[in-house]
């Protein structure tokens, strides 16, 4: 019985954990030979056996009878004399299994015996919490805010599991106080060392996928698909969607009566502006489709290259554009091709990196970031516009607007 009661302290916190009895009798088995060893140097020779219905375990040290004298291995081996103090008729050669109680591995191992256990119980825990984390990559989820760090947000979902949601994963409109839900996609599920690390994601485009199957029944009845989801997190976004069901139109369904249906996804994004389009395996409607709202007048495209040449009116570029270049480069990613966007009736154009002589590179790629990469595209645009839209100095967009007038001029 001395066995069972220092197994029921050690046990103690078993109903806390919420471990079954024969996953903690494995626990301490392995906990066991693990002080056997360090104990006695090996625990080939011991025999654990373990009875998960009465919460108790027996260790039996199973040695050999030598003569007196002769014991090389006190672990292994036990003298005549020794062994006969155990039971009178043993001879030498005989095998000898003897108990061993726990209260005679001192208070020192008994003491590492519970912290191992401890030890070894709370790592049972975290491989069963990121296994059933991992399950859920990919998902929704909805925590609290626990703690709120310069460069993440602790949440605690409702059994206390600990979710990071770092800064570079929130979109940048959110603020969140102690105590409040936050709804994200698990994105990642890693151990470091044996804690799992969870990492919620807002600004996954999954993060929008998954908005648009929680909140459009359609979408979660498979009777819409999202083919694909492009975002600027808390700027723009574009999703194409498609239905096999001629009669549902895809768009509609999603944006509801006056966008009834999306808005409250747009909420939840910060004001995230959504552009949903009907996808199609007609390139040319696709690539006309991503550019909207503006309107495309002819379209040109080298599949081979993946590039897209878009001619607009004049009028229609700033929209095919986007503000700060948004557009024409979420409408790039979302079909996979580098599009351009010329201007109809204009015949002669530059690009800016001719100028590359003239103007410093950096000065060209702040251009480009926003969408315009020839010398009539940054023309057309006002100098007040440019300065705030490239964050380039007011003297260096007159300067990079002389230069290019003067091309034109010559």
């Amino acid at each position: 019985m001395e066995n069972l009661a220092l197994i029921d302290s050690f046990s103690e916190f078993k109903d806390d954990k919420l471990i079954d009895r024969v996953t903690l009798m494995a626990i301490l088995e392995e906990v066991f030979r693990s002080t056997l060893k360090r104990r006695f140097g090996s625990d080939d020779n011991f025999d654990i056996i373990i009875n998960p219905d009465k919460g108790d375990l027996e260790i039996w040290r199973n040695r050999v009878v030598v003569a007196d004298g002769e014991v090389e291995d006190d672990n292994e081996e036990i003298s005549l004399t020794d062994a006969r103090k155990i039971e009178e008729d043993f001879e030498v050669g005989e095998d000898v299994s003897e108990e061993v109680k726990l209260i005679d591995l001192g208070r020192r191992s008994i003491l590492a015996l519970r912290q191992n256990l401890i030890s070894k119980i709370h790592e049972h825990d975290n491989t069963n919490i990121y296994k059933s984390f991992k399950e859920l990559e990919g998902e929704l989820y909805t925590a609290e805010v626990h703690h709120i760090r310069h460069r993440a947000i602790i949440l605690l979902d409702d059994d206390g599991n600990e979710i990071i949601l770092p800064k570079d994963r929130q979109i940048p409109s959110d603020f969140f106080r102690k105590g409040e839900n936050v709804r994200g996609v698990i994105e990642t599920v890693e151990l470091r060392g044996n804690k799992p690390a969870i990492i919620m994601s807002r600004t996954s485009p999954l993060f929008l996928e998954k908005l648009f199957e929680s909140e459009i029944p359609e979408v979660f009845d498979g009777l819409i698909t999202v083919k694909n989801v492009v975002r600027i997190p808390g700027e723009k976004a574009k999703v194409a969607v498609d239905s096999y069901d001629d009669r549902i139109d895809p768009v509609g369904a999603c944006v509801g009566m006056k966008g009834s249906r999306i808005h409250g996804i747009v909420r939840e994004l910060g004001n995230e502006n959504i552009d949903v389009i009907n996808y199609t395996n007609n390139l040319n409607l696709y690539i006309t489709r991503a550019l909207s709202p503006a309107r495309i007048t002819s379209i040109k495209i080298d599949e081979e290259n993946k590039t897209a040449q878009a001619v607009l009116k004049p009028e229609e570029v700033s929209k095919a554009i986007g503000r700060g270049g948004h557009n024409i480069r979420l409408a790039g990613q979302l079909t996979g091709y580098e599009i351009d966007v010329y201007r109809e009736g204009v015949e002669e154009d530059v690009e800016l990196t001719e100028f590359s002589d003239e103007i410093e590179g950096w000065v060209i790629e702040a251009f480009a970031a926003i969408g315009l990469d020839t010398a009539r595209s940054v023309l057309e645009q006002d100098v007040e516009d440019l300065v705030r839209r490239t964050d380039l100095e007011e003297e260096t967009v007159l300067d990079v607007m002389r230069i290019l007038k003067e091309e034109f001029e010559e």
